[in-house]
């Protein structure tokens, strides 16, 4: 009969042949039979190398780790520190005119971006102000521009490469634009939609899988100063 030393041995070889991971992500399993083999006199496998290529692999991961995170929180304190600047200079202003001229003029290089467009859907074949920064469009217009359908519920920030819609959007500025951020503004009960286009000539610049939370907070900003204005 096997004794039940031999049977357990077998096992735990069997255990580790299976899951040789196991010992190796195991500091104090590795140290027990690195202690182990410095008390025989021939030597078997080098599990002090194989220790360190593991625990410097561990290390890579980690450093890797430690940069993407490093690198995300710094991206994100750089566009906190883009958008409460630009909300405060949108503040500024003691007039409808002068916010229009603050979207048009100080709105692009704060941001890092290249063209600023307010689009206003009104019925009359302009708006009451005209300004530069301002793209009248048709009732209906601006849901088809933002999703390209008229039945297709419109997301309060969308961000995207530059697409069919866009010169529409951006008018004469359009062919700077490779990237855009549509974002939507309701201006209160009785008045039509309206929509903040921001373009960018970098194709980068605005994509879908990016955060859409601090643009979605300027959004919120601009809307209340135009209704305050539009009153």
């Amino acid at each position: 009969m096997q004794s039940p030393d031999i049977s357990a041995a077998d096992a735990l070889k069997a255990a580790i042949l299976k899951h040789p991971e196991a010992v190796l992500a195991d500091a104090d399993v590795l140290r027990a039979l690195i202690g182990a083999q410095d008390k025989v006199d021939h030597n078997v496998i080098d599990l002090r190398a194989r220790f360190l290529a593991e625990l410097q692999g561990q290390l890579g991961r980690l450093e890797d780790t430690h940069r993407t995170v490093i690198a995300a929180a710094y991206e994100n304190l750089s566009g906190t520190n883009q958008v409460q600047r630009a909300v405060l200079t949108l503040l500024e202003p003691d007039s409808f005119a002068g916010l229009l001229d603050t979207l048009q003029r100080d709105l692009p290089p704060i941001l890092g971006i290249d063209v600023v467009r307010l689009c206003l859907e009104s019925g009359a074949s302009d708006v009451d102000l005209p300004h530069p920064v301002i793209t009248p469009m048709k009732p209906g217009t601006i849901r088809v521009a933002a999703t390209g359908d008229i039945s297709t519920p419109q997301r309060a920030v969308i961000l995207r490469a530059a697409g069919p819609h866009t010169k529409r959007l951006f008018t004469g500025a359009a062919g700077r634009v490779q990237s855009e951020a549509l974002l939507a503004l309701d201006l209160g009960a009785g008045r039509l939609p309206a929509l903040l286009a921001l373009g960018a000539s970098d194709p980068s610049h605005f994509t879908a899988d990016q955060g859409s939370d601090l643009l979605n907070f300027m959004a919120r900003a601009v809307e209340r100063l135009l209704r305050r204005w539009l009153a």
